[in-house]
């Protein structure tokens, strides 16, 4: 099963110098089915693609939480056993979980498959949906205006053998 860490860069670095990311337990993003139920798709790909934008959804509440922290969202895509990735059934269709699943132990960064990043020119998008993230969960739609604009940018692929250009 593939699961999608969010992260932010000093995370990445952090994961980076330690090996792994962790500790567990960490919460990530898959195809869960009450992934499947809300994004009504059997296309496994657009299924996984979903997935990985709640994860960067949740990487932009990391950033949002941290004034220092580089306007850059960061996911990290790693396949693991059938199993170690598991849905809390009580939160299936709710909006605010759909797709989480915790994993009880940390993962070695060398099983991952990819680093999702925000490209250089997403960062002032980044930050405007940062600050404006509070408002747009009360319902101003001005700021969820703001905090789509974000989601508007695509996370560019890497291989984990680029990470230390990444936080470099």
């Amino acid at each position: 099963m593939r699961v999608y860490v969010p992260l932010t860069l000093s995370g990445l670095a952090a994961a980076h110098g330690a090996g792994e990311l962790g500790p567990g337990p960490l919460t990530a993003y898959a195809v869960t089915p009450g992934l499947r139920e809300w994004y009504v798709s059997d296309d496994i790909e657009e299924l996984e693609y979903a997935a990985l934008n709640r994860a960067a959804a949740a990487s932009l509440r990391m950033i949002a939480g941290t004034p220092d922290e580089a306007r850059r969202r960061v996911v990290v895509a790693v396949d693991v056993p059938d199993g170690a990735a598991v849905a809390d059934p009580d939160q299936g269709l709710s909006a605010t979980s759909l797709g989480e699943v915790r994993i009880a132990a940390a993962l070695p960064l060398a099983k991952a498959a990819a680093v999702h990043v925000d490209a250089d020119d997403a960062e002032k998008d980044v930050a405007a949906a940062a600050a404006a993230l509070g408002a747009a969960d009360l319902g101003d739609d001005d700021a969820r205006f703001t905090v789509d604009g974000a989601e508007d940018h695509e996370l560019l692929w890497f291989g984990v053998q680029e990470i230390p250009q990444l936080i470099g």
